[in-house]
């Protein structure tokens, strides 16, 4: 794979600096000791360094040699999942119930040597900046960052994010322009019923049959009601009710997850699944209180920087290697906040090895550290491309 030759120098320095962030995790907003590592290299390298944005989040400004006002955001983000690691290499978390289970680990590692490399180079007419994210996993520090004036104090023309993924052959790049990956969507639902005893359910309004009646139904809004060429999904993932096996409980909780990429199917999910659980709870002599929170919208790129990646993947790792027919995938991404306010895109770097590796958000998952120097070169080459002088 063509990379870098001073990334490439520096392989053994990048996989030491990832498996030190992945032996010490870090959740959402809680990222100290990863974001001090990060801002004292930057700083090392004579990278202008900003902290406690969005409270753990920092930017780094590298300006290059040139007088150009042109301007350039790179994003990696640096928080864990709370889940507890079953590997056993060297560099296992040493943090129980943390685990850098989704690769920001090495989104972080690779920013930094492509950080290093563009200060010490400087190879470049504009200013590049260097945005390193708190929470993703859940808590929004892409769109605290933006709240915070993220692009108004540091300007970017584009800007640009990447995520491993362990389901394409490592080396190999996937970009498409419009929707990558999908709204994240969250739900949740309280059926009021009327207890009783097991064994006279027609003394009683059964909550758990009213649950069981509506998550069923919920389904027929994907397959007839939806427009076939678009996509939705709907996962009931929390079902509770009851402490005895012979009493019918008063209530019941459900919650779970809708995953879309169209506007209009998001509208229509939320209204549908309001509907039908009202109708089948009131139908069933109980009554439903539901409530549906929107999360993360879409990760959509834009046409015209979709191309600028797809040339800069095509630089490092060879056209013959960029897939540009790669899926939409229904996970959900904060990069998406920053997506809304300026154009850019987001890439998959692969990084499987087998074809039947450990995915992401898997208690055996671990980065591959080898993509380490692709991943940086790809960002550095993005930057000598964009704002070449």
């Amino acid at each position: 794979m063509p990379i870098v030759n001073s990334i490439a120098a520096d392989h053994d320095l990048l996989t030491e600096w990832r498996r030190d962030i992945h032996m010490h995790p870090e959740l959402g907003y809680e990222e100290h000791r990863t974001s001090d590592l990060v801002a004292e290299r930057l700083e090392s390298w004579g990278v202008e360094v900003t902290r406690n944005i969005a409270g753990t989040g920092l930017v780094g400004v590298i300006r290059g040699n040139g007088s150009s006002g042109r301007t350039i955001g790179l994003r990696a983000d640096m928080d864990c999942l709370p889940m507890d690691e079953e590997n056993e290499s060297p560099w296992k978390s040493v943090n129980p119930g943390r685990m850098h289970a989704c690769g920001h680990d090495g989104h972080t590692t690779m920013l930094l040597g492509a950080a290093k490399y563009l200060a010490e180079t400087r190879n470049f007419d504009g200013i590049v900046h260097v945005i390193f994210q708190p929470a993703e996993e859940g808590g929004a520090g892409g769109l605290k960052m933006v709240e915070e004036g993220l692009f108004d104090r540091f300007p970017c023309d584009e800007v640009y994010g990447l995520h491993n993924a362990p389901m394409l052959p490592a080396g190999t790049i996937g970009v498409v322009p419009g929707p990558m990956m999908a709204a994240a969507d969250r739900f949740s639902l309280t059926i009021q019923g009327k207890g009783g005893h097991a064994a006279m359910p027609h003394l009683s309004v059964d909550p758990v049959a009213i649950g069981a009646q509506i998550v069923t139904t919920w389904q027929t809004l994907v397959s007839r009601t939806a427009d076939p060429v678009k996509s939705a999904v709907i996962s009931t993932t929390m079902f509770h009710a009851g402490t005895a096996f012979n009493v019918i409980p008063d209530t019941a909780s459900l919650d779970g997850t809708v995953r879309t990429f169209d506007p209009d199917m998001r509208d229509a999910m939320e209204a549908g699944m309001t509907r039908i659980a009202e109708a089948v709870a009131t139908a069933m002599g109980g009554s439903a209180d539901f409530n549906y929170e929107r999360g993360y919208p879409p990760t959509v790129n834009h046409e015209r920087e979709t191309g600028f990646a797809a040339a800069a993947a095509a630089a490092t790792v060879g056209e013959a290697r960029v897939d540009s027919t790669v899926p939409p995938v229904m996970g959900g991404e904060d990069f998406s906040y920053m997506l809304l306010e300026r154009p850019g895109a987001y890439i998959w770097l692969g990084g499987g090895v087998t074809g039947n590796d450990p995915g992401l958000h898997h208690p055996r998952y671990d980065f591959n550290d080898e993509v380490l120097p692709v991943g940086s070169s790809y960002f550095a080459n993005l930057v000598e491309m964009r704002l070449a002088r």
